[in-house]
């Protein structure tokens, strides 16, 4: 598994995030995020940008991308926030079934969408995500070394 594509609606908030951690853990990988509804070229939400700086990841540069085929088609894993996204990318990209899971599925929980909410909801929905994280990156590690 060396191309992991995360995604959420806007791609400002919770991919960035994700693709933060899951780059820092994954040296060598081809980590990305999108947005299913992206808010093509915005930077990542400021409150994101804060809490990942608190952990010593810098994701100033990131801009938000529309999600398209050739990602999809790229990516050997592609890790969602919600059920539904998982559904809207089954729907969009057929194809895709087989390789689209939720970020933290292991616990069955969505990771709510911070977007214009306090910074409390964004501490919550990073928690979630770095637990998603952490159990992607053992899997992924894992699945590599066979």
């Amino acid at each position: 598994m060396r191309n992991i594509l995360i995604v959420c609606t806007g791609n400002i908030c919770r991919s960035p995030m994700a693709e933060g951690l899951m780059a820092a853990a994954l040296p060598g990988r081809d980590v990305s995020s999108a947005g299913l509804g992206a808010l093509i070229g915005y930077p990542a939400d400021p409150v994101a940008k804060e809490l990942m700086r608190e952990k010593g990841i810098d994701i100033d540069a990131h801009r938000a991308r529309q999600i398209s085929l050739d990602m999809c088609q790229r990516a050997d894993v592609i890790l969602v926030m919600e059920r539904n996204q998982r559904r809207a990318m089954h729907e969009r990209y057929p194809f895709t079934n087989g390789k689209v899971f939720q970020m933290a599925g292991q616990n069955g929980q969505d990771v709510p969408d911070p977007y214009r909410r306090p910074r409390e909801v964004f501490q919550a929905s990073l928690a979630q995500i770095e637990a998603g994280a952490r159990h992607w990156v053992q899997r992924i590690t894992k699945a590599s070394s066979r």
